[in-house]
């Protein structure tokens, strides 16, 4: 069966998050282990935490942070620093819970060298994992190209992993709807992409998929989320996603909007009859 799940909210803590995600049909989740518009670190409830991944194990479900969205590993400086921080923070978090690991974009770079954007990636990162001794991961998304080029191809996020020093520190979560916007997915055409993929040895490390439909057409570059078969990926792209046999056991978690009850009930329902 395919484990799928929804974004859900901490406000109640951690376990809390786990159980309404499992109530509203899923089998994992995804959660901001902090505020996700600051790059505060926090002091978080370990008890909290720990009975989270305790309760995860007993009901075979799995999770995924997602980090601050103002952490850019394209960064330089002292901003670059206190980003590293953050990402720290919530890769503790994250191990607490029990989790696989934590989403962090790979990063823009506005410069004229962009060469130099990827330079501060490796360099960020391996900031990050020499303070990080833990089994959470730092999870690369693709991105959709909103902010250039950077980081749309599975080939940029395969070189950044095999230039870090700790590359086992690294996977990555693919998103479909920035896979889509890049035009890196040509509609219609998944299994061009999957066997490129394939090739470069990429599914090897994807650790989570960000499960969304586009709003908007393939190549158009902007990063608008819609309900599971209701973009331009619509149902039946969303179904060759679900049927690939790298991702069976691989967590698909929607960002999409909420149905009419304010949850991902009925779009988890739908994705479970498809897998029927």
């Amino acid at each position: 069966m395919t484990r799928v799940g929804s974004h859900v909210s901490t406000r109640h803590g951690y376990l809390k998050a786990a159980e309404y995600a499992v109530a509203i049909g899923g089998k994992a989740y995804q959660y901001f282990p902090k505020n996700p518009r600051t790059l505060e670190t926090k002091t978080f409830n370990g008890t909290d935490a720990r009975k989270c991944a305790e309760w995860c194990r007993g009901n075979d479900v799995l999770s995924i942070g997602h980090g601050p969205y103002p952490v850019n590993p394209a960064s330089e400086g002292e901003p670059a620093q206190r980003m590293a921080l953050s990402t720290l923070n919530d890769l503790e978090i994250a191990e607490a819970c029990g989790s696989i690991g934590v989403v962090v974009h790979f990063g823009h770079y506005k410069g004229k060298d962009p060469l130099q954007g990827y330079r501060n990636i490796i360099q960020w990162i391996n900031s990050v994992t020499r303070l990080w001794n833990g089994h959470a991961q730092i999870l690369l998304e693709n991105l959709a190209g909103d902010h250039g080029p950077m980081g749309t191809t599975p080939e940029e996020l395969m070189q950044i992993r095999s230039l870090v020093e700790s590359p086992e520190k690294v996977g990555f979560c693919l998103d479909t709807c920035h896979l889509y916007a890049s035009g890196e997915w040509r509609h219609g055409d998944w299994s061009s992409f999957t066997e490129r993929a394939r090739k470069i040895g990429f599914w090897e490390y994807v650790r989570a998929v960000h499960l969304n439909d586009s709003r908007y057409a393939s190549g158009s570059l902007k990063d608008r989320h819609a309900a599971i078969g209701e973009g331009w990926i619509g149902r039946d792209g969303m179904k060759e996603v679900i049927g690939t046999p790298e991702l069976a056991d691989v967590p698909l978690l929607l960002e999409t909007p909420a149905g009419e009850d304010g949850t991902h009930r009925d779009q988890l329902k739908l994705i479970q009859q498809w897998n029927e």
